[in-house]
């Protein structure tokens, strides 16, 4: 499937959309004063470490500590001098015989700060290269997983006699990545010593500088579309910016020339979004509700737990009968769900609420459909079958916030909640406080202040309560609007 790749650049920020046929895949998204930090290898300086938890949080100079779980350690075994995971079925070594507060670590960042949780860290390095990943710590010798079984033991054995050739210099691990398949070895060598290299950078770099230091960072937005997103199935990369180009070119040249020929320079004068209106498109993707092309549409909610997906027919209506109309609805909305994950990026447990279906070939032709389009994904994402209550469950990784979570922020008025309480349900909440502070305090009179809307009702229809109110407790009651105070905001002044 052709697929082209646009790139919006300025100062503040770079937008990067994957299209195919004419349809937004894939957005990434990376502002100059908020960029990931995945990839990062900083010398960081444990801060508290946590038994219960088996887990430390380690600082590395960020506003918030990061979190380091005994799993993501990498111990020395006893008598060996490669460093090394517990292996599997054996129980970890506790993490209180491992890491002490103050010592100096360092760590890799293997997940963005989420929400109000830190970045997630791992004392295992790994540093990504155009066709290797380096393991410096390890002597694995491995092969991406998305490369035909047939063909891994051949690769392997080709890497590791690369691996072991001195003239790249020696020591470490190195996984194949899928674009590596068909490189040459002088392409693999030439990579062995780049990845060397950097290692060496870091490693000198640790003696350095300070704990709380940023030792080396992960390739730019601009830099990861050359070795992450350019496939043997993109046709062209284009960009807006006469100086990004240049330097994307430099770049290609040396680590990634297969990619070079892609690029192309966008000289036109509409902005180069408007040219398959993706800026509709992401406004489209921050909203609850996906349109289908047969009439039926999504709901898609996002909490901080999960994501929930509502599949609904609308006014679709096509099929020769009801059990067509929802099998075909299913169907569509199959591929529409895995293309919208992608595109808002949305991560972690996903509940799907198919419409419900009573034959089971049908039940199973949508299970297959789904995760055929979820096989397109480049995140790792797994689906179960269907349950008792017709749910498909699943999961996503998540490695990066979501695009709604970094472009938009809660509503400074109902604080997320997508309601607010009713004028007259404010009202009534004053009243009770007004009531509960006169039992407490013996002032000379009350004042409300309140939004517009709710001291228009005090003086209309609530006037009755609110006179009522005043001879009960014997002090007068006065009312003054603030525009600036939400619906649900009051204060009761003491005079």
């Amino acid at each position: 499937m052709q697929q082209d790749i646009l790139i919006n650049w300025s100062p503040q920020e770079t937008r990067v959309a994957v299209v195919e046929h004419g349809a937004v895949q894939e957005l990434h998204v990376e502002r100059t004063l908020e960029r990931g930090l995945v990839g990062n290898v900083y010398l960081g300086k444990v801060s508290r470490v946590l038994p219960g938890m088996q887990s430390a949080f380690i600082d590395i100079g960020l506003d918030r500590a990061a979190f380091l779980h005994v799993a993501d350690v990498w111990h020395r075994q006893e008598g060996g001098e490669a460093p090394m995971f517990a292996r599997k079925g054996e129980p970890p070594v506790p993490i209180e015989k491992q890491v002490f507060e103050g010592q100096s670590i360092m760590v890799q960042v293997i997940k963005d700060p989420i929400g109000t949780k830190g970045a997630r860290l791992s004392t295992q390095i790994s540093i990504a290269g155009r066709l290797l990943v380096f393991l410096p710590q390890d002597d694995h010798i491995g092969v991406s997983q998305k490369i035909p079984v047939a063909e891994r033991d051949a690769l392997r054995a080709r890497l590791q006699a690369l691996v072991g050739d001195k003239s790249t210099g020696g020591g470490g691990g190195f996984i194949l990545r899928t674009n590596g398949e068909d490189s040459t070895d002088a392409e693999l060598a030439e990579d062995i010593a780049y990845l060397r290299k950097t290692w060496a950078r870091i490693k000198q770099a640790a003696l350095r500088e300070p704990a709380g230091s940023l030792l080396h960072q992960d390739l730019s937005l601009l830099q990861r579309v050359l070795r992450d997103l350019v496939g043997e199935e993109t046709s062209s990369i284009r960009i807006d910016s006469r100086e990004q180009f240049a330097q994307l070119q430099a770049f290609g040249t040396e680590f990634m020339p297969a990619a070079v020929p892609k690029l192309q320079l966008y000289k036109g004068e509409r902005p180069i979004f408007d040219l398959y209106a993706i800026d509709e498109e992401i406004a489209r993707a921050l909203g609850r509700r996906v349109d289908l092309k047969s009439g039926g549409y999504l709901i898609v909610d996002q909490t901080e737990a999960l994501t929930t997906v509502d599949v609904n027919t609308g006014g679709y209506v096509g099929a020769r009968n009801f059990d067509d109309t929802i099998f075909r609805t299913n169907l569509e909305a199959a591929g529409a769900i895995a293309r919208q994950l992608r595109l808002r990026n949305l991560g972690g447990i996903i509940i799907v609420d198919f419409i419900d279906m009573v034959r089971e070939d049908h039940q199973a032709a949508v299970l297959a459909e789904f995760r055929k389009q979820l096989g397109r994904d480049r995140v790792k994402t797994t689906a179960g079958g269907f349950s008792q209550l017709g749910l498909v469950e699943m999961t996503r990784k998540r490695t990066r916030e979501s695009l709604a979570h970094m472009l938009c922020e809660p509503c400074a008025h109902c604080q997320g909640k997508g309601s607010v309480k009713t004028a007259r349900s404010v009202c009534y909440d004053v009243l009770r406080e007004i009531l509960r502070e006169a039992r407490q305090f013996n002032p000379r009179e009350f004042r409300v202040v309140a939004s517009p809307r709710v001291v228009e009702l005090f003086l209309d229809e609530e006037s009755q309560h609110l006179a009522g109110l005043s001879d009960f407790i014997g002090k007068p009651i006065s009312l003054q609007a603030e525009n600036a105070m939400a619906q649900e905001q009051y204060d009761i002044v003491l005079l």
